[in-house]
């Protein structure tokens, strides 16, 4: 457990000579006040209870399990020797080297997480045949491994299994070496020497974790900020490398950055000032904790000036230990955006910390996806049983990054996707069953045109497309793709197996999140709390009690997700879906009971829906009847946080930025682009036109309606029919 010691003694002085830590001078090298020492101590009371710590007992088994994982690969290195015909002496002398990096190395770990460790082994030992064969079939083999999952194609090669119970992440690397020391130094620049990309990248994370220790003024403080900071991240739904938000590293060296600008500052007062600090950060200025390094070894770093491709980056945070590379390149329009708004939250929390008005827990509450959008996309991942389901799903949840930047490249970005990062499970369902959930809502400031539609099919079958290529596909691994409604969310993602009444009295920070993307007025009150405030209604009462009809939860046997029939790849069956007539052609939204539909599944036939259109005026032209109309799937509604101390004053003036903003060449780049790319490059958008027939949408088996694409390339006419563009 980190210690608390240096949280009860008496304000730090400034030393005389500012020392620089970083690119630029501290923003501030004033030490901590009383009260900021008795906010230090709450929080890591907070997070003790919170349970971010692991007993001792814990602690020496990871111990343990390393000691033992080290027994193996060295055996492991040594058969291997033998069989290259090496002389018994080299037989002897041969060894492998177990390091750790990531949470573990910079001790912020808890219980039940992961240890991320990288075996360094010789020359002649390779990753491709004898890490990820014959390494793998021993440790197959082993009772005490299990889950065990090799992922070699990842852009750093890695193999996941549980040892003992232990979660473990390895990864290896060869260096130009015949005997590899017991006491490697990572951070020496010889380890590089001769090495394929794929290598370097599995080195730098031990290289990384080591520079960010070195390069930040007190560990002990840092690593108590990084516990809150990633706790906190969790929390609000942002955690996560793969999805397009930031990972542990991310956070690592965001936090590391704080720390170098209030070298003096305990925990309460970083918390503070990360949240400060970031929301006022001009992206896509990068944040480095070191100058970029370069070296004669040819490896590419970050460098926006001669790489095209570095300046479509929109979250710079660059790596200390050369190769210096982005370590958020994952991060696209809309998880930035969403990332902002969480900044913003998180640091009008931390003022009313520091006025004494609320405690650390109200910075920690989660965020309410579920109430933040009216519409969203469902992704059900399911295989015939865990162990498929596991890699199956490690796969998706992979490319699930490039379906929300397919999705925003084909409606122009005026379809913003929120992609949330947790996972939900449906037990009821007789396979393996994964699902994950995408909010959608439309680009605020978007003028609505009559008749504007989004259809997304297209973006959902480029999709499908991909993720078919799976190398290690087994029969019964599925994916489909719904768009549901709020209302039509199913009853597992709901802590409590139930949904949120509508009238449930929010608390003032959970109802900051609904401000963020509801269509309330905010108003202050008396006692400077924050609450909602219906628009006026001519109509009066009878409008008021029109309201709460409106907003009567639906029953809950029409409240569920898709139900998948089949669970077999090469399944011709329609039925994807118990939605009957209503729910698959989405009535408007105030006398609707759902609008679930199906967009597109990975196997058989390929299974159309209702494009979502952007005004159900609009899309129900050509129809005469009332059961094809269709509503509007993202409704105009607020994405920024409302602020609650617009009145106040700022903590530094937008000039003072400039002093916590490193002015390398780099920064002075993206500076000078900004705005020149809007979001990753996928594809050209592509205008894509549909047709529709509605006399053959009548489906006689499952007695509902639906609507079924027809070929191009097999055009036969038949009226009446409607063409349905962006």
């Amino acid at each position: 457990m980190a210690s608390s010691e240096g949280f009860s003694g008496s304000p730090t002085s400034v030393a005389a000579p500012v020392t620089q830590y970083g690119v630029t001078k501290p923003i501030s090298m004033a030490g901590p006040t009383e009260a900021d020492l008795q906010r230090s101590r709450d929080l890591e009371k907070f997070l003790v209870e919170a349970g971010l710590y692991e007993s001792k007992e814990e602690a020496a088994k990871r111990e343990e399990v390393l000691g033992r994982i080290q027994e193996i690969v060295t055996d492991w290195v040594k058969q291997l020797t033998r069989l290259r015909g090496y002389i018994d002496q080299m037989v002897e002398d041969a060894n492998a080297v177990i390091l750790t990096f990531g949470s573990f190395r910079l001790g912020v770990h808890g219980p039940g997480s992961d240890i991320d460790t990288l075996c360094v082994g010789p020359s002649y030992v390779n990753r491709e045949e004898d890490f990820f064969f014959l390494l793998h079939n021993i440790l197959a083999e082993r009772e005490e491994v299990t889950e065990l999952q090799p992922v070699p194609d990842a852009h750093v090669p890695v193999m996941k299994f549980k040892f003992d119970g232990i979660p473990i992440d390895l990864l290896y690397a060869s260096i130009s070496c015949l005997v590899v020391p017991q006491e490697l130094d990572i951070s020496d620049m010889s380890v590089l020497y001769n090495i394929d990309e794929p290598t370097v990248r599995s080195l730098n994370g031990c290289r990384v974790a080591d520079q960010i220790l070195k390069l930040v003024p007190n560990v002990e403080h840092f690593r108590t900020t990084l516990r809150c900071l990633k706790l906190w991240a969790k929390r609000r739904g942002v955690y996560s490398n793969v999805t397009g938000f930031l990972g542990g590293v991310n956070w690592a060296l965001l936090v590391a950055r704080v720390c170098q600008l209030y070298p003096n500052a305990v925990p309460s007062m970083l918390v503070s000032r990360f949240f400060r600090v970031y929301t006022q950060w001009r992206w896509p200025n990068p944040v480095m904790l070191c100058a970029i390094e370069e070296d004669e070894l040819g490896f590419s770093v970050w460098d926006p000036r001669k790489n095209p491709r570095d300046r479509t980056h929109h979250m710079p945070i660059i790596t200390p230990a050369y190769p210096c590379m982005n370590s958020s390149y994952n991060v696209s329009t809309s998880t930035l955006r969403v990332m902002m708004e969480q900044f913003q939250y998180g640091n009008n929390i931390c003022e009313k910390i520091e006025l004494n008005r609320v405690k650390w827990s109200a910075l920690f509450e989660p965020y309410l996806f579920f109430e933040s959008y009216k519409n969203y996309l469902q992704v059900d991942i399911l295989a015939a049983d865990a162990d498929d389901l596991r890699s199956w799903k490690g796969w998706v949840e992979s490319r699930l990054r490039q379906l929300n930047l397919m999705i925003e490249r084909d409606t122009y970005g005026k379809l913003q996707c929120h992609p949330y990062p947790h996972e939900y499970v449906d037990a009821s369902k007789p396979c393996a069953h994964s699902a994950f959930f995408m909010g959608l809502q439309r680009k605020q400031g978007e003028i609505v045109q009559e008749g504007q539609q989004f259809d997304i099919r297209g973006s959902v079958d480029e999709f499908r497309r991909s993720v078919i290529m799976y190398v290690f596909w087994k029969p019964g691994m599925e994916i489909y793709v719904s768009h549901v409604r709020r209302k039509q969310l199913p009853a597992y993602v709901f802590p409590d197996g139930y949904k949120r009444p509508r009238n449930v009295r929010l608390t003032p920070h959970q109802l900051s999140d609904k401000l963020s993307h509801g269509n309330g007025v905010a108003f202050q009150t008396e006692s400077g709390e924050k609450c909602l405030k219906r628009k006026k209604d001519p109509d009066g009462e009878n409008s008021e009690q029109s309201r709460r009809e409106k907003r009567k939860s639906p029953d809950r046997s029409q409240s569920v997700s898709p139900e998948i029939i089949s669970c077999k790849r090469c399944s011709t069956s329609p039925g994807c879906s118990t939605s009957d007539l209503d729910e698959m052609n989405g009535l408007a939204e105030g006398n609707a009971s759902s609008n679930l539909s199906i967009i597109g599944c990975c196997s058989g036939e390929y299974i159309g829906s209702i494009s979502t259109a952007g005004s159900s005026e609009g899309s129900n032209q050509g129809y005469d009847n009332p059961a094809t109309s269709r509503s509007d799937l993202c409704d105009d509604s607020k994405s920024s946080v409302e602020d609650e101390h617009t009145d106040q004053k700022r903590v530094f003036q937008d000039g003072f930025l400039e002093e916590i903003e490193p002015n390398a060449m780099a920064a002075v780049v993206l500076k000078s682009m900004n705005g020149a790319v809007d979001s990753e490059t996928v594809q050209n958008p592509v205008i894509r036109h549909v047709e529709f027939d509605v006399n053959s949408m009548r489906d006689e088996n499952l007695d509902r309606w639906m609507v079924k694409p027809l070929l191009l390339r097999k055009k036969r006419p038949r009226k009446p029919a409607v063409r349905v563009s962006v």
